[in-house]
C-alpha cells in the first residue's frame, strides 16, 4: 500500500520515548536500525482511515512495554521511495487517527529537508 501525506509538526514527545533503552533495543533487534529519537508526523486522507486501522489492528509487529510504558506496534515501511524505516502505532497516543509516525535512523527533516506542509509518500 502506497499512501500521500502531509508533513506536520508533533507533540515533541516521542523523543523521550525513542531514547528509552527498552524501545531502541527492540527496534534495532526487530528492525534492524537505531531510531532517531523523534518521528515524522504526517497527515493522511481520512478515506485512508479504514484501511490504515485494519493494517494497525491486524498488525502482530510489537515492542511490550516496561511497567509505565504503552506498547508499540509497527510496521516496515519506506518514505519517499528511498527511506527505509517503520511506522509505529503506539498505544498510548494524543494524535487523531490521521495520523502516522515514521521513524528512521535519521532525522528526516535535516535529511530531506522537509519542512510542515511538504507531501511525502509513505509505502509499507
Amino acid at each position: 500500500m502506497k499512501l500521500y501525506g502531509e508533513v506536520t509538526s508533533g507533540l515533541g514527545k516521542a523523543a523521550f520515548f525513542l531514547s528509552q533503552d527498552f524501545y531502541v533495543d527492540n527496534f534495532i533487534k526487530k528492525c534492524g536500525f537505531k531510531p532517531y529519537p523523534g518521528t515524522l508526523n504526517v497527515i493522511i486522507s481520512e478515506e485512508h482511515l479504514d484501511q490504515i486501522n485494519e493494517v494497525k489492528n491486524s498488525c502482530e509487529n510489537i515492542i511490550k512495554p516496561e511497567e509505565g510504558f504503552g506498547a508499540v506496534k509497527y510496521i516496515d515501511a519506506t518514505l519517499n521511495d528511498k527511506v527505509n524505516g517503520a511506522i509505529v502505532f503506539p498505544a498510548k497516543t494524543e494524535h487523531t487517527e490521521n495520523y502516522l509516525e515514521f521513524i528512521a535512523e535519521k532525522k528526516l527533516r535535516d535529511e530531506l529537508n522537509l519542512k510542515d506542509g511538504d507531501i511525502v509518500s509513505l509505502e509499507f
